[in-house]
């Protein structure tokens, strides 16, 4: 608790690493992950180091591995479950698995890629002339002389037609191809617009799916068939099917020919289909699947390695590396006996130490977390993570975090189920299965199971304070009101029951309110047509209670702060004001509801004062002649008020005048020891003045030298920027933070009425219930 409380006590230490046993000891130092690496050469490029060739190496490796993992994931192969933590190896030993693993994928995927495009090529050319065969069997019906005129069917060119055509000693053309069938019409009128109707286009669609070589996805395509005079319009409609990426293959001159070709094709794809490259493509990436997790940890572990060896500096010798850390101080042991492990993986002669060294500088803020705390630490440390030795207060969130999600989400029913969900989760926090999943909603909700598991128990309790369970309440201990007061009274008849839809309970009759329920709201409430103007009330109120209180208790924890840090100056010019401010204000309004709760009955609610109207009187520094909670409430609202604002420029002037006549208060008493000193004068004494001013961080013999340093020290300057921002924050924050916390209260009714919405009963059936009960 100590060390959650607070960060741990970090020191600086230099560690003297062999040259051939620095990369095992940074291993042994990283598994533990007990310090943090300086940077010894700033002013060094990052290319200019000394093991950059070998965080390039790490990078290719990267590369290799993401390229396996593609096609892993191409392939639809299963990965191994994510729970291994291997060392991290020597660089070579996994660079040349690797490589020759790469290269022999490439070489398989390469050939693979090739036969697949051989294939659909073939088939896409096979689909060709199995089409444009029932042309050709047409057109051989026509005479002899007109054999190249293939397409009948089409409406002739009364100008120029293919008679025409050989006629005029024509030399006609054929292209033959594919095209998408989204693109036909866009290729047609195209065609048509260049060529100047000295083509014949004649298109049909393909019944089968062809695989789409650019996306993989089965598409729909067209054969077509393009007829062209003269060389130009051939070239032209070559150029047109470039622009709409049709595939083009040569058309058969005769019918031998396109039976020649048919009968190649069909033993081609054959061939194709035989070869297994798929089976092999799969053993060698499921060989691969089982060890790309493990490479890709080692991988990651050899560039972090190699990135803190650039931190380090190397001696005059180059045989050792020297390195700067932080570390905390009870975990000096566990450092030098990493240091010791790695010296001896390695087989070094020398080993590897440690030595601790005194340092000025602020170190960094180290808190060590479990599982349970782990949580509640990273929501601390979104919002901010804290300086050195700061009060840390994460513990406190355990308890403050889940329970005031559950006055937003009280509900005994909705509790228990969120309780038991995060209780499942927390036995079986081992299962690999549900550690190692690659769903992020999963593995956030997976993480946070502990934190899910307080917000279930908390919202249990609130749920049996606001006296609900999936919106209903539960009569436990029997109502506090009775119906049968108000009959025996005579204030209620047998005809009010059928004549009005809602009667009202009077308390101040006597045996109507017998007490208050024992835990909670009483469950009369529930059946109230007033029943939310009530829960509004209270729920509004105990919000702006537990705000100002849990407020409140953060200024309280900045106290050990000052006192740790030996600042007891800002207990009076920090602390105070800012409590004053708050307290004078805002614990004002928690003492005014507090005082009406307990002050006015019943019988006097009717007739009791406004708490919001005193409030806003309270700054207008008015009465507005409404009724006063107490005798001499005019006066004790003005003279808090009164504190409040003069907390102000005590907060915002107090600290930065006390560093100031601190700062001028000693310079004025060093000058006059130096002054004493001179006068009595001896050398020796000078000497001595010299050596004890030095002691005392004075520095009087050098005057320009002590006015710089203290100006270092003391910046005022930035002391009045800084507290001008922190009083202005803290000011703010205390009246929008007060106005936040009634969010609560918001959320608490949406959560209450939505869940209403489940349970519709009529309120007169549930008034004759309980009449008929009591």
């Amino acid at each position: 608790m100590g060390s959650l409380f607070r960060s741990e006590d970090m020191c600086l230490a230099q560690l003297f690493l062999q040259a051939g046993s620095a990369y095992d000891c940074i291993s042994e130092l990283g598994e533990t992950g007990l310090v943090e690496f300086r940077d010894l050469n700033p002013s060094v490029n990052c290319f200019q180091r000394k093991f950059v060739n070998e965080i390039k190496r790490c990078e290719e490796m990267e590369r290799i591995l993401g390229f396996l993992l593609r096609e892993i994931k191409k392939a639809d192969l299963p990965l191994p479950d994510r729970d291994v933590n291997p060392v991290a190896p020597l660089p070579k030993h996994i660079m040349e698995q690797l490589q020759r693993l790469e290269a022999e994928l490439s070489e398989v995927t390469r050939n693979k890629e090739k036969l697949q495009k051989n294939l659909r090529e073939l088939t896409e050319y096979t689909h060709m002339l199995h089409v444009t065969k029932n042309f050709a069997q047409r057109g051989s019906e026509d005479p002899p002389q007109a054999q190249y005129e293939e397409f009948p069917f089409l409406e002739r060119d009364a100008a120029l037609d293919y008679t025409g055509m050989q006629r005029m000693g024509a030399k006609l053309g054929f292209i033959s191809g594919l095209i998408q069938r989204p693109k036909i019409e866009a290729f047609e009128r195209m065609m048509w617009r260049v060529c100047k109707g000295y083509t014949i286009l004649s298109y049909s669609e393909i019944d089968e799916y062809l695989e789409d070589p650019d996306t993989g996805e089965p598409t729909k395509s067209v054969v077509f068939l393009i007829s062209y005079w003269g060389e130009l319009i051939g070239q032209k409609v070559k150029k047109i099917c470039d622009c709409y990426h049709c595939h083009l293959y040569p058309y058969p001159s005769s019918r031998e020919e396109r039976t020649d070709v048919v009968e190649g094709l069909g033993t081609r794809i054959q061939d194709l289909n035989t070869v297994q490259t798929d089976d092999y493509l799969r053993q060698v990436l499921k060989k691969a699947s089982e060890s790309v997790y493990t490479w890709y940890i080692e991988v990651k572990k050899m560039k972090a390695i190699y990135y803190v060896l650039n931190l380090c500096s190397l001696d005059v010798t180059n045989k050792c590396l020297i390195s700067e850390v932080w570390c905390p101080v009870g975990d000096l042991g566990a450092v030098r006996q990493a240091l010791e492990e790695g010296s001896r993986k390695s087989g070094a002669t020398l080993p590897s130490f440690v030595n601790r060294i005194p340092s000025n500088d602020t170190p960094p803020t180290l808190i060590k977390t479990n599982k349970f705390t782990s949580g509640f630490q990273n929501i601390v440390d979104a919002y901010g993570v804290g300086t050195y030795r700061e009060v840390n207060p994460a513990p406190f969130t355990i308890i403050t975090f889940p329970f005031l999600f559950a006055v937003m989400f009280g509900d005994l029913g909705h509790g228990l189920i969120m309780a038991v969900f995060a209780f499942w989760m927390v036995l079986y926090e081992n299962n690999r299965k549900l550690k190692n999943t690659r769903n992020e909603i999963w593995n956030t909700f997976f993480e946070g199971r502990y934190i899910i598991l307080l917000m279930g128990l908390f919202s249990i309790y609130t749920g049996l304070i606001y006296n609900d369970c999936f919106s209903k309440s539960l009569n436990l201990f029997g109502s506090g009101w009775s119906v049968k007061a108000m009959f025996d009274a005579g204030v209620w008849k047998g005809s009010d029951i059928a004549a009005n839809r809602f009667l009202i309970l009077d308390p101040n009759i006597t045996g109507v309110f017998k007490g208050p329920y024992p835990l909670g709201i009483d469950p009369i409430w529930n059946l109230a047509n007033n029943r939310l103007t009530f829960l509004n009330s209270y729920k509004m109120k105990m919000s702006v209670i537990l705000g100002i209180v849990h407020m409140s208790f953060g200024v309280v924890l900045s106290v050990y702060n000052h006192l740790h840090f030996r600042k007891k100056s800002n207990l009076y010019l920090v602390f105070l004001p800012e409590l004053l401010f708050m307290w004078c204000l805002f614990g004002y309004l928690v003492f005014m509801v507090v005082y009406k709760w307990l002050a006015f009955s019943a019988a006097e609610s009717k007739t009791a004062p406004s708490i919001l109207i005193h409030f806003i009187n309270m700054f207008l520094m008015q009465s507005s002649g409404n009724q006063l909670l107490y005798p001499g409430q005019i006066g004790v609202q003005g003279f808090l008020l009164v504190i409040a604002l003069l907390s102000v420029p005590v907060l915002l002037l107090g600290k930065p005048l006390y560093l100031y006549w601190l700062h001028n208060g000693s310079q004025r008493l060093g000058m006059y020891r130096g002054y004493e000193r001179v006068r009595r004068g001896s050398e020796e004494e000078l000497s001595l003045m010299h050596a004890q001013d030095m002691e005392e961080g004075s520095g009087h013999s050098d005057p320009s030298t002590s006015r710089e340093h203290q100006k270092e020290q003391i910046n005022f300057g930035d002391e009045f920027l800084h507290q001008g921002i922190h009083t202005i924050e803290y000011c703010l924050g205390c009246v929008s933070n007060t106005a936040s916390y009634l969010r609560l209260w918001a959320l608490s009714l949406a959560h209450a009425r939505t869940s209403t919405g489940m349970f519709i009963f009529a309120d007169l059936e549930g008034t004759k219930l309980i009449y008929e009960s009591c």
